[in-house]
């Protein structure tokens, strides 16, 4: 009896000596966090890039917007290659001027408001990018970290597993068990190991896919610490929809569509265009000025149709708004109940679940190794300790990704009034 105790004390001695080291290896490397990983992807993202480059494209839309139309050069020669007295140049009367165009009706500032106006949208749009890109980046750091928190408890299974397999191997040849405990245990051990494998892999492809993301190579740990941390209890604060950025950017489509009605309605007002000439004249080598205005007729297109469209789209931008703002106050009100709940269940999982699943294998262990409790019991308590496990880490990673995504709905829409200011 005192030998199979101490043999059993060795090898969970060792066992646990080999596991700390392992996790000394393991914690040396500085931990790669969210924050990083967000501000690598950042700076490499295409969606991002993209987005900036729509910021550019509405500045310069807005310069081209203040452009007035430009003078046209006028030149023409009249009453040559004819016959008689106009045979060749002899009576030629040639004029050169400029035709300059005026523009009424307000055009200029109707373009000028709908160039602001998708301006105004361009910036809610990269936004946009950047706070999809942060909850894109924020669940593949979820996945990974799950994925690494998986394999480390795979890990300890597997050397739960081995320690079990030494013990019941002590326990046959002490002949104070049948050799099915040992091919059982050995069973148990394979899984385990296998289950090891399997969590590698996973943990690699979390990894390559967020190495991917960030535009490098991760080499060090992710941020268990941050993965295993719930926040403080208490109901939070309720989200307001309004001024978030969901709401913005209807607001700013509605914006635009205004714009449109009024750049429409202002192309109802025709233009004057006005000339100033010289004329010179051949046979008497005279000259003379001419001048003229010339003002389009709109006998077919008056702009009316132009302006029920414009109409239109923007009453279809107000609706718009009006059901983002619906779908928003309800999107955000889910996602608050959704977080709250994941917290409770990562909570319960990951604390006094655990610590009771916990504190079952370490009694069904000593039990099993002093001869008061069955193999059987053994295994039951570790399977329950592994599915707790298991529990607590699916518990976590929904209660981060309900987290990202509330925080993707209160996201704050910018500040576009200081922009046009500048």
């Amino acid at each position: 009896m005192h030998r199979f105790v101490a043999a059993f004390m060795a090898v969970a001695s060792c066992a646990s000596i080999a596991q700390a080291q392992s996790s000394e290896t393991v914690s040396t490397a500085p931990p790669l966090t969210l924050e990083q990983a967000l501000a690598l992807a950042g700076a490499t993202s295409p969606s991002i890039e993209a987005a900036n480059a729509g910021v550019r494209a509405a500045e310069a839309g807005r310069t081209v917007a203040g452009y007035r139309p430009n003078p046209s050069i006028v030149a023409e020669t009249e009453n040559v290659a004819g016959s008689g007295q106009y045979r060749g140049l002899r009576s030629a009367e040639t004029t050169v001027g400029l035709a300059l165009p005026i523009e009424l009706g307000g055009k200029r500032s109707a373009r000028i408001a709908v160039a602001e106006a998708i301006g105004d949208r361009a910036q809610i749009g990269t936004a946009l990018a950047q706070a999809d890109l942060r909850l894109a980046i924020t669940q593949l750091y979820i996945e990974g970290a799950a994925a690494e928190r998986r394999l480390v408890t795979a890990r300890e299974q597997a050397g739960i597993a081995r320690e079990a397999l030494r013990a019941a191997g002590v326990r046959v040849q002490a002949g104070r068990a049948s050799p099915l405990e040992e091919q059982r245990a050995d069973v148990l051990k394979i899984n385990a190991e296998t289950a090891v494998e399997r969590s590698q892999r996973l943990a690699d492809v979390a990894r390559a896919n967020l190495a991917h993301r960030v535009g490098q190579p991760i080499t060090g740990p992710l941020d268990l610490a941050w993965f295993d941390r719930v926040e403080g209890y208490g109901p939070a604060l309720p989200i307001e929809p309004a001024g978030k950025l969901a709401l913005a950017a209807a607001r700013a489509d509605v914006a635009t569509a205004e714009a449109q009605v009024r750049l429409a309605r202002s192309q109802r007002v025709p233009d004057v265009t006005l000339s100033a000439s010289a004329r010179r004249l051949e046979a008497t080598n005279d000259m003379a000025a001419v001048f003229g205005v010339s003002i389009p007729f709109p006998v077919f297109n008056n702009g009316t149709a132009a302006v029920a469209q414009a109409s239109a789209q923007s009453d279809q931008a107000q609706a718009l708004r009006r059901a983002a703002e619906l779908d928003s106050a309800q999107a955000i009100a889910s996602a608050e109940a959704e977080v709250a709940n994941a917290a409770t269940s990562a909570r319960n999982a990951s604390g006094p679940a655990l610590a009771a699943a916990r504190e079952a294998a370490r009694i069904a262990r000593i039990g099993y190794r002093e001869g008061k409790f069955s193999q059987l019991d053994l295994l039951d308590a570790e399977r329950t300790l592994s599915e707790t496990r298991a529990a607590a880490i699916d518990a976590l990673a929904a209660y981060h990704d309900a987290q990202a995504r509330r925080d993707r709905l209160a996201t704050a829409a910018p500040n576009l009034q200081k922009d046009q200011n500048r």
